[in-house]
Protein backbone atom coordinates (compact mmCIF):
# COMPACT_ATOMS: atom_id res chain seq x y z
CA UNK A 1 0.00 0.00 0.00
CA UNK A 2 1.34 3.63 -0.93
CA UNK A 3 1.29 5.50 2.08
CA UNK A 4 0.62 9.46 1.75
CA UNK A 5 3.05 12.09 3.61
CA UNK A 6 1.26 15.02 5.32
CA UNK A 7 4.62 17.17 5.17
CA UNK A 8 2.67 20.70 5.36
CA UNK A 9 0.80 19.61 8.53
CA UNK A 10 4.63 18.02 9.73
CA UNK A 11 6.50 21.49 8.97
CA UNK A 12 4.26 23.80 11.56
CA UNK A 13 4.87 21.18 14.23
CA UNK A 14 8.71 20.73 13.72
CA UNK A 15 9.67 24.48 13.67
CA UNK A 16 8.62 25.33 9.97
CA UNK A 17 10.86 22.36 8.15
CA UNK A 18 10.43 18.93 8.25
CA UNK A 19 12.28 15.87 6.63
CA UNK A 20 11.02 12.98 4.97
CA UNK A 21 13.58 10.23 5.27
CA UNK A 22 15.23 7.32 7.14
CA UNK A 23 12.58 7.72 9.99
CA UNK A 24 9.37 7.54 7.81
CA UNK A 25 11.14 5.20 4.25
CA UNK A 26 13.65 2.99 6.17
CA UNK A 27 16.35 4.13 3.47
CA UNK A 28 19.76 6.48 3.45
CA UNK A 29 18.69 6.10 -0.75
CA UNK A 30 16.77 9.92 -0.67
CA UNK A 31 15.29 12.20 0.96
CA UNK A 32 12.87 15.24 0.73
CA UNK A 33 13.03 18.31 3.08
CA UNK A 34 9.41 20.62 3.07
CA UNK A 35 9.53 23.71 4.76
CA UNK A 36 7.72 27.38 5.28
CA UNK A 37 9.34 30.78 5.90
CA UNK A 38 8.02 33.85 6.46
CA UNK A 39 9.32 37.20 6.48
CA UNK A 40 11.67 38.06 8.40
CA UNK A 41 11.94 34.92 10.07
CA UNK A 42 16.11 34.01 10.71
CA UNK A 43 17.79 32.60 7.71
CA UNK A 44 17.86 28.91 6.32
CA UNK A 45 20.52 27.38 5.74
CA UNK A 46 20.62 25.10 2.83
CA UNK A 47 23.83 22.81 2.86
CA UNK A 48 24.13 19.00 1.36
CA UNK A 49 26.61 18.10 3.25
CA UNK A 50 30.19 15.80 2.38
CA UNK A 51 28.59 12.75 0.46
CA UNK A 52 25.34 14.43 -0.48
CA UNK A 53 23.49 17.01 -3.61
CA UNK A 54 20.64 18.48 -3.06
CA UNK A 55 17.98 20.03 -5.39
CA UNK A 56 15.98 23.11 -3.99
CA UNK A 57 12.93 24.40 -5.62
CA UNK A 58 10.58 27.14 -4.55
CA UNK A 59 6.84 26.20 -4.77
CA UNK A 60 5.02 29.38 -3.21
CA UNK A 61 6.46 33.03 -2.70
CA UNK A 62 10.20 33.58 -2.98
CA UNK A 63 13.49 32.92 -1.65
CA UNK A 64 16.90 35.30 -1.69
CA UNK A 65 19.62 33.28 -1.09
CA UNK A 66 23.28 34.48 0.00
CA UNK A 67 26.01 32.27 -0.79
CA UNK A 68 28.99 31.13 -3.25
CA UNK A 69 27.09 32.20 -6.45
CA UNK A 70 26.28 35.61 -4.81
CA UNK A 71 22.86 36.71 -3.97
CA UNK A 72 20.50 34.83 -5.82
CA UNK A 73 16.30 34.82 -6.39
CA UNK A 74 14.60 31.76 -6.68
CA UNK A 75 10.60 32.54 -7.85
CA UNK A 76 7.90 29.69 -7.30
CA UNK A 77 8.83 26.58 -9.88
CA UNK A 78 12.63 28.00 -9.90
CA UNK A 79 15.26 25.21 -8.67
CA UNK A 80 19.13 25.61 -7.60
CA UNK A 81 21.54 21.95 -7.24
CA UNK A 82 23.91 22.13 -4.31
CA UNK A 83 26.83 19.39 -3.91
CA UNK A 84 28.62 18.52 -0.70
CA UNK A 85 29.53 21.81 1.48
CA UNK A 86 28.21 24.28 -0.65
CA UNK A 87 26.50 26.30 1.43
CA UNK A 88 23.10 29.63 1.26
CA UNK A 89 21.52 31.00 3.54
CA UNK A 90 17.95 31.79 2.56
CA UNK A 91 15.54 34.27 3.31
CA UNK A 92 11.50 35.10 2.36
CA UNK A 93 10.81 37.72 -0.06
CA UNK A 94 7.44 38.37 1.31
CA UNK A 95 5.17 39.86 1.74
CA UNK A 96 3.85 35.96 1.79
CA UNK A 97 5.67 32.99 2.96
CA UNK A 98 7.63 31.19 0.68
CA UNK A 99 7.19 26.98 0.76
CA UNK A 100 9.88 25.51 -0.43
CA UNK A 101 11.11 21.80 -1.12
CA UNK A 102 14.84 19.78 -0.87
CA UNK A 103 15.46 16.33 -2.75
CA UNK A 104 18.36 14.94 -1.60
CA UNK A 105 20.64 12.02 -2.01
CA UNK A 106 24.04 10.41 -1.89
CA UNK A 107 26.77 11.20 -4.43
CA UNK A 108 27.46 8.43 -6.35
CA UNK A 109 30.34 6.45 -4.95
CA UNK A 110 30.35 7.77 -1.70
CA UNK A 111 29.51 5.50 1.64
CA UNK A 112 27.52 7.03 3.93
CA UNK A 113 28.47 6.95 7.91
CA UNK A 114 26.71 7.44 11.01
CA UNK A 115 28.39 8.22 14.40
Amino acid sequence: MTTIYDLAGRAPREGGETVLGLKDLGTHACYMLYGVVSPGEPPRTFRPGPGHEEIVLVISGGLSLQGPGGQLTLQPGQAIYLKGEETYQATCLGPLEARYAVAGGHTPGNHHHHH
